[in-house]
């Protein structure tokens, strides 16, 4: 696996940002026995955005997980951007992260890196704040993808109250927007979308994890709507052991051609 820290300038930010960035390689070291994922030698290989959590920067996933050995072994591309804080938004008083991941972030490795663009082999997933943006682009972008995964989201923004945390973070991002009907408002959405349009939906979640309930009213809305969703309620809190158990069973998961 070639791993690449990617420095860049992105437009829509206005500012320079990074990525870390995995490429299947066809070379395997001693303990690193690689798939090809049933490609040619030069063909694109499948691509999964993994997305990280609020106190969290785009190392996070290799520092801690084994997301470069797991990545080799199903011979996928994984893609690491830098949010900040941003809840994957177009914040009020700050940048357009929304815009970025939807618009910039996938022309920008399309062009740079052999990743293929094709929806079936394009994939997106997180954890926390990372886990509603990866159901965020699902389900305002079904389009694009065909499989997302959720582990621990925080998917129902609209139950949640950020001030304990940071007072200013709400504010900062939204402002005084009522989220109801919003891009954010994945519960609404849910039964907005036709569920035939959406890829295939991954939910993961610890029973002692305080984002539980949420979880359960996202489940109960699928469900309502006649949205596919495979779901799992597990032993685990939000923490990073259930977080690497979660990405291994998602990595199984994900409809790989090969």
């Amino acid at each position: 696996m070639i791993r690449m820290r990617t420095d860049f300038f992105a437009e829509s930010l206005g500012m320079g940002t990074s990525m870390v960035v995995l490429m299947p390689q066809a070379a395997s070291g001693i303990g690193m026995e690689g798939a090809d994922g049933g490609q040619a030698p030069g063909d694109a290989v499948p691509v999964l955005y993994l997305l990280h959590g609020l106190s969290d920067d785009c190392t996070i996933w290799e520092r801690r997980t084994s997301i470069e050995r797991y990545a080799t072994e199903k011979g996928i591309a994984v893609v690491m951007p830098e949010v900040r804080r941003s809840f994957y938004c177009d914040e009020e008083a700050g940048e357009k992260y929304w815009t970025f991941v939807v618009e910039e972030l996938p022309e920008l490795v399309a062009r740079t890196f052999h990743v293929s663009t094709a929806r079936e082999d394009t994939f997106v997933a997180g954890l926390s704040m990372g886990g509603f943006g990866a159901f965020k682009l699902a389900l305002n972008h079904p389009d694009r993808f065909a499989a997302a995964a959720s582990l621990s989201g925080a998917i129902d923004l609209l139950s949640m109250d950020l001030s304990a945390r940071d007072a200013a973070l709400a504010p900062r991002i939204w402002g005084d927007r009522d989220l109801a009907g919003t891009t954010d408002d994945l519960l609404g959405l849910v039964g907005s979308v036709d569920p035939q349009s959406l890829p295939a939906l991954f939910l993961d979640c610890g029973t002692e994890d305080g984002l539980l309930e949420q979880n359960r009213r996202f489940i109960d809305a699928a469900e309502q709507h006649s949205v596919d969703l495979t779901s799992r309620l597990r032993p685990g809190d939000h923490a990073w052991e259930f977080w690497d158990q979660g990405i291994q069973d998602v990595l199984d998961w994900l409809p790989i051609r090969g």
